[in-house]
C-alpha cells in the first residue's frame, strides 16, 4: 500500500514474520478481502510430514510424459535421462521451492536424493503436482515436501523435465518464477508478488486482532458482540 511503513527489509525478515505469527488460514482470509479469492491450490496437496510448513519462492519446473520407442526422435531431450531434471535441481537457490507440474500420475516426481541435494543448496522445499516416494527418508531429512500422494514408480523411463524457471498453472492458479508460496497441512496458498506487502500487513493485523477476540470470548463476550466490536471471527 502506498505510503505504508515497510514491515520487513528483505525475504529473510519476511520469513521470520511468517514463522513467528502467521498461518495459512489467516493469510487466505485476508487475501479474500482484497479480491484474491482463487489463490489456494487444490486440497489434494498435503505435506509428507505434517510437522513441516512450506514457505519460499517458486522455482517452477515443467514435466511431461514420455513413451519409449526404438524409432527416431526430433527432440534431443528424448535421449537425455530425466531430461533437464538434474539441471533444474542444481539450479535451486537458497529460499526457493522446486515446483513441478505437467506430468500424469504414472510416476513419482520427487524423492529422498532430490531432497538431499535441494537441502544442501538451501532450498525451502518441494511442491509436486503428483506423487513423492522415499517418504521415510524425506521425513528423516526434515525437508518440506508437499505432494498429491505417494507412489514408488520411477519417472526415469516415463517422464522428463522439459523446462524450468517457466510459468506454470496448477488447479487454475498461476505460479511464476519467484512467486511466494505458503503452505501447511491445511493447504497451500500462492501469493502474487504485487500483493505481498499488503497481504503480510493485513495478515499480521488480523492474527493480532484474533488474539484480542479470543481473550474477549474467554472472558464471556458473545460471538455477536465480538464481531461487532472487532470485525473479526
Amino acid at each position: 500500500m502506498a505510503g505504508s511503513i515497510r514491515l520487513y527489509g528483505d525475504d529473510a525478515e519476511m520469513y521470520r514474520l511468517f514463522e513467528a505469527e502467521l498461518f495459512v488460514a489467516v493469510v487466505g482470509d485476508v487475501m479474500d478481502t482484497i479480491g484474491l479469492q482463487h489463490q489456494f491450490l487444490p486440497p489434494v496437496f498435503k505435506p509428507v510430514d505434517d510437522k513441516t510448513r512450506l514457505l519460499g519462492r517458486a522455482m517452477p519446473v515443467l514435466e511431461t510424459d514420455i513413451f519409449l520407442s526404438n524409432g527416431p526422435t526430433h527432440n534431443p531431450l528424448m535421449t537425455k535421462p530425466f531430461g533437464l531434471m538434474f539441471e533444474a535441481l542444481d539450479d535451486l537457490k537458497p529460499g526457493e521451492i522446486y515446483v513441478a507440474s505437467g506430468a500424469s500420475p504414472r510416476y513419482a516426481l520427487w524423492g529422498e536424493l532430490m531432497s538431499t541435494r535441494a537441502k544442501i543448496l538451501g532450498a525451502h522445499g518441494a511442491l509436486v503436482d503428483g506423487s513423492a516416494r522415499d517418504t521415510d527418508g524425506i521425513k528423516a531429512l526434515g525437508f518440506p515436501c508437499f505432494c498429491t500422494g505417494y507412489y514408488a514408480q520411477d519417472q526415469g523411463v516415463r517422464g522428463k523435465v522439459i523446462d524450468y524457471r517457466c510459468t506454470l498453472e496448477i488447479g487454475g492458479v498461476r505460479i511464476e518464477p519467484g512467486t511466494l508460496l505458503f503452505g501447511d497441512k491445511e493447504g497451500v496458498i500462492v501469493i502474487p508478488r504485487q500483493a505481498e506487502e499488503d497481504v503480510v500487513r493485513l495478515a499480521l493485523e488480523k492474527v493480532r486482532g484474533e488474539k484480542l477476540v479470543a481473550k474477549a470470548i474467554r472472558e464471556g463476550m458473545s460471538a455477536v458482540e465480538a464481531y461487532r466490536t472487532f470485525g473479526i471471527m
